[in-house]
């Protein structure tokens, strides 16, 4: 059908241009030889329109690229015509400029059925949908008049049903107020919002949400997120993510917009990736990581599991954390070899034998005590885990010939206040001293430092989302209370960078990588954002209330320490701290003796050597680890 219809339209094309060219009376003179020209002409637009597939568009979704075909296909029909008539009759009788203007009205006719094909059906289908569906589905605002907004309109109008009635296009300036982009009508700027919603609300359409039609990205140059977030708390509106393009471009699939969540709200540069680099390290490797079941640990899994390594090892003291991430990666992932080792880094002949068996090219530590009041109350727990925890793993690497290992520290470590923070530090001393010792030659001992991750299991968010829920109150443990935090993915993509770049000469040996955080979020000005995203009020529908410092705890963390020297590593996110460090054979002894009042459970003698190992080991509060060597010594 396409192929006569196009046929036809060539070839009436033709005789139009023909007509215009010749007048009607200069035609008849010559009318069979015209004709047949036109009919030939027809043939060729057939051909050409078979030759380039133009047949097997469907009229229904008609767009530019259709109107790029048949302006190809129809210049390909005027070659061919121009040949056939060359050889057939010199081209005689058949005036020059009359190709031309056959070729404007071929496309003319072959695009003008489509186009109009495509109206006619869009405007059937909203009418039934209409009938169908009278209540039009949830009124929304745009916000944002975008590209992206143009796409989920024609997304929504070419579906059978939608879900969404868009009321109005929000121009955040304002500057393109009074226009409208496929029929709705555009409004702003933000600030007059109120009165918009006010103006709906009166014709009885108050909308239910707003949709966020920019990047996170674009919205720094346009509108801030927070900003947006707190005038839909304040309004009681809903706030939504468009879904990604192509998501949209699927006819058959729903359109699934996702709430705002509070990664979109720390305004973080994306990672750039030295992705060759990164894959080379893992692409056919043999890759370990402890604590695999963890919030960190199990994102590194899954990330690493997209590099393509030969074999991943997930080691975990958690049976069922353990049996979750190998049983999704192993779905995911099924053309790669995954293991699953269930054991705790505490034991040392453990660690050794798993380590020896797999021979891991890449070892990721993972595997630790993080809940600092959860540590403060039990410390031998935390140097156990934590201390000697790394240093079997560290050992087991070194005889296993591991290629390189890389511990995941954190920011606490840093003038550490607390004995979560003071174990992490001395793990990473002995990672140091291992790879600072000019007698370790095949391994590389790399430590990755940062701050807190959104969402991961024990963190701040979650507690937050649960007292949300609940109605409130929120509890923050003082209004001046910062933390440095980045998203769980990100983290993982940064040490992945760090592991991957570990430079061989000696004199940079034994640094500490430190991720770049960004700047200090206030605990308070996170709770309230996570209350505006809910929808609701801080202060007013949801109460914030201080608790004040738990044990252990600081007001502010840092990524350095005041006499470390900090230095570039041409990683983007990434620099490098050369702190104070401990010859391999001193810090040997000392874990040792840890090794021994540790077993002996001696939490005076552990706490002692843990203060005089990390000498900026300060607690904030030391009665709590006073009452903790009491009760020990008393059972």
């Amino acid at each position: 059908m396409a192929l006569a219809h196009d046929g036809i339209m060539g070839a009436v094309a033709m005789l139009l241009a023909f007509v215009l060219r010749l007048d009607f009376d200069g035609f008849l003179l010559n009318w069979p030889v015209l004709l047949g020209a036109a009919i030939l002409f027809g043939v060729m637009v057939s051909t050409a329109g078979f030759l380039l597939g133009l047949n097997r568009g469907i009229w229904r979704y008609a767009s530019l690229p259709d109107l790029v075909a048949i302006a190809g296909a129809t210049s390909v029909a005027i070659a061919l015509f121009i040949v056939a008539e060359f050889l057939l009759i010199r081209l005689n009788a058949i005036p020059r400029s009359s190709v031309v203007i056959a070729w404007a009205f071929t496309v003319v006719l072959l695009a003008g059925p489509r186009a109009a094909y495509r109206v006619y059906r869009n405007h059937h289908d909203s009418k039934r949908r209409r009938k169908a569906e009278p209540a039009g589905g949830r009124n929304v605002l745009l916000i944002g008049a975008t590209d992206n907004a143009e796409a989920f309109l024609r997304a929504i109008k070419e579906r059978d049903r939608t879900s969404f009635e868009v009321l109005a296009i929000i121009d955040e300036r304002g500057r393109r107020t009074g226009r409208s982009i496929r029929g709705v009508p555009v409004m702003g700027p933000l600030e007059r919002l109120p009165q918009i919603l006010s103006r709906f609300e009166a014709r009885g359409r108050r909308p239910e949400a707003i949709i966020l039609t920019r990047s996170r990205d674009d919205y720094e140059r346009h509108a801030s997120i927070e900003a947006l977030v707190e005038i839909a708390a304040t309004q009681k509106l809903e706030i939504l993510r468009l879904p990604n393009l192509l998501d949209m471009q699927s006819i058959d699939a729903e359109i699934e917009l996702r709430p705002i969540k509070l990664e979109d709200l720390l305004q973080r540069d994306p990672v750039r990736l030295d992705v060759p680099k990164i894959q080379s390290m893992i692409q056919g490797k043999t890759i370990m990581i402890t604590g695999a079941g963890g919030s960190i640990g199990s994102e590194l899994a899954r990330q690493i599991a997209d590099l393509n390594p030969g074999s991943l090892i997930l080691l975990d003291a958690s049976e069922f954390a353990l049996y979750t991430i190998k049983s999704e990666l192993s779905q995911r992932w099924q053309n790669i070899d995954i293991q699953a080792a269930l054991c705790n880094v505490r034991e040392k002949e453990a660690v050794r034998t798993i380590v020896e068996r797999f021979k891991p090219d890449v070892l990721f530590h993972a595997a630790a005590l993080k809940h600092v009041p959860m540590v403060e109350a039990q410390p031998l727990e935390g140097i156990f885990t934590n201390a000697i925890g790394t240093r079997n793993v560290a050992d087991a690497a070194l005889s296993a010939n591991v290629s390189r290992m890389i511990m995941v520290s954190t920011d606490k470590a840093v003038n550490p206040a607390n004995v979560m923070g003071a174990t992490k530090r001395m793990a990473e001393m002995y990672c140091q001293a291992l790879d600072l010792d000019p007698e370790v030659i095949g391994t590389r001992f790399i430590t990755v430092r940062f701050g807190n991750v959104l969402g991961s299991a024990g963190s701040v968010v979650p507690l937050f989302e649960q007292q949300i829920k609940a109605g409130g109150p929120v509890t923050v443990t003082h209004a001046d209370m910062e933390r440095f935090f980045m998203t769980i993915p990100e983290a993982c993509l940064l040490v992945l960078q760090a592991a991957a770049y570990t430079p061989a000469p000696q004199h940079e040996r034994g640094r500490i990588f430190v991720l770049d955080m960004g700047s200090p979020v206030k605990i308070v000005d996170l709770a309230r954002n996570l209350i505006r995203l809910s929808g609701r009020r801080p202060d007013k529908d949801i109460q914030i209330v201080y608790t004040g410092l738990r044990p252990g705890e600081k007001l502010y963390e840092e990524l350095f320490d005041s006499k470390e020297t900090l230095s570039e590593t041409g990683a983007s996110g990434i620099l490098a701290a050369s702190s104070r460090s401990i010859k391999r054979a001193v810090i040997v002894r000392i874990f040792d003796e840890m090794q021994c009042v540790v077993s002996a459970r001696d939490l005076q003698g552990a706490v002692k050597l843990l203060k005089s190992t990390v000498p900026e080991f300060t607690p904030d509060m030391e009665d709590h680890l006073l009452m903790s060597i009491k009760r020990s010594a008393k059972s």
